[in-house]
């Protein structure tokens, strides 16, 4: 059993941090944003994830830019109160790979990589059009998280979704069906994965059920 200390992978042989491959597989977030003069953000985040169902909340992580400026998304976000988080299907992984470029501050990624954006119904930021899934959130608050390097930032951005977009296409018998969208996952280096094989497993007596 190999054991090290954080930042001290190579000593052990490993060539690039292996803890994100670790941590494996991290749904991707497909977050829309819109600034201050209505130009529109698509950019995708695999430090995400839903903390909470009831409400329903989400969070995802950010660095800042080399810089130590914040990134577009995260400005958008704070300065607007709203965003929204569209799921990426495995027939968008090329579009969502595409809208991961760095673009100058307030070019449009679903411009730019041709992606069509569908209006929301309660906040202002589009969400995928041809995502399976898609959420409207409204911003509540953002963390500053620890950071190693001093002209470097981590955030965490928490939301909470207030409108939910299914495809009729992914719904078999009143249940979402992950098997029809097959969700674009984030493993480690250049590596992703989608579900396409589930399995049931039914929680002990006294145990809390689905609802």
């Amino acid at each position: 059993m190999i054991f090290y200390e954080p930042g001290q992978h190579k000593e052990h042989g490993f060539s690039h941090d292996p803890f994100k491959a670790f941590v494996s597989p991290r749904p991707i977030g497909w977050i829309g944003s819109i600034d201050d003069q209505g130009r529109t953000n698509l950019a995708p985040y695999s430090f995400f994830n839903a903390m909470a169902s009831n409400p329903p909340q989400v969070v995802f992580g950010t660095g800042s830019r080399p810089d130590g400026s914040k990134k577009d998304s995260q400005l958008n976000i704070e300065q607007t109160g709203q965003f929204t988080l569209s799921i990426v299907g495995h027939a968008l992984k090329d579009d969502m790979n595409a809208s991961s470029a760095a673009l100058p501050h307030g070019e449009s990624e679903f411009e730019t990589a041709g992606i069509e954006g569908a209006a929301s119904r309660l906040v202002k930021p589009l969400w995928v059009a041809k995502a399976p899934i898609a959420f409207e959130c409204v911003y509540r608050q953002t963390i500053e998280m620890e950071c190693w390097d001093a002209s470097h930032k981590n955030y965490m951005l928490i939301g909470t979704v207030i409108g939910i977009h299914v495809s009729e296409d992914v719904v078999v018998d009143g249940k979402a069906d992950v098997t029809k969208w097959q969700p674009v996952s984030r493993l480690g280096y250049y590596d992703y994965a989608t579900v396409t094989e589930v399995f049931e497993m039914f929680r002990p007596e006294g145990a809390p059920r689905p609802t």
